[in-house]
C-alpha cells in the first residue's frame, strides 16, 4: 500500500479553507503545528511556512488541500502541511483530525488571531479499518 493509498489523517472545512486562501495572500505558503503546550496548544497554530521548525520531536500528520472556489477563475489549489508533537501525537494517533475556523479570539501567535476568528480541531475516532491500514503501513 502507497502513502497515496492510506486514509487520510487531516482535512479542511470549507469555511476553514476559504480564511487559509485569506492568509496564503498575506503571508504566503502556510503550516499548521498543535504542540499540546501553552497558549491554546489545544488548538491548532498557523504560521508561515518553515516558521516554527519542526524535527524529531513532530509528526507529520499530512497536508491539507486547499482548493479556493475561484479554481476556474485562476485561483490555484494548495497544500498545507499539519504537524503535531509526539507527545500530543500519543494521545490523537487514533483520530481523523478536521480543521475548522469559528468567530473568536485565537492565540495571538496564530496568523488568524487579528481576523477575529480561530482555528479549531474537530476529530473523529478512525474507523477500525483506517488505523488497521495506518498500522500496518507503520504510521501509527
Amino acid at each position: 500500500m502507497t502513502s497515496q493509498d492510506l486514509p487520510e489523517r487531516v482535512a479542511v472545512t470549507p469555511a476553514a479553507a476559504t480564511m487559509l486562501v485569506q492568509l496564503r495572500a498575506q503571508h504566503g505558503p502556510l503550516m499548521f503545528h498543535q504542540s499540546g503546550g501553552c497558549c491554546d496548544g489545544s488548538s491548532p497554530m498557523c504560521y508561515p511556512d518553515g516558521e516554527f521548525l519542526t524535527g524529531d520531536a513532530d509528526v507529520h500528520l499530512g497536508d491539507l488541500a486547499v482548493v479556493p472556489d475561484g479554481v476556474a477563475d485562476g485561483g490555484e489549489p494548495f497544500t498545507v502541511p499539519v504537524w503535531m508533537s509526539k507527545a500530543q501525537y500519543e494521545y490523537w494517533k487514533h483520530t481523523h483530525l478536521t480543521i475548522d475556523v469559528v468567530k473568536g479570539r485565537g492565540a495571538g501567535f496564530s496568523l488568524e488571531a487579528p481576523e477575529g476568528v480561530r482555528f479549531l480541531i474537530r476529530s473523529r475516532v478512525l474507523t477500525d479499518e483506517e488505523y488497521g491500514a495506518l498500522a500496518a503501513a507503520g504510521v501509527v
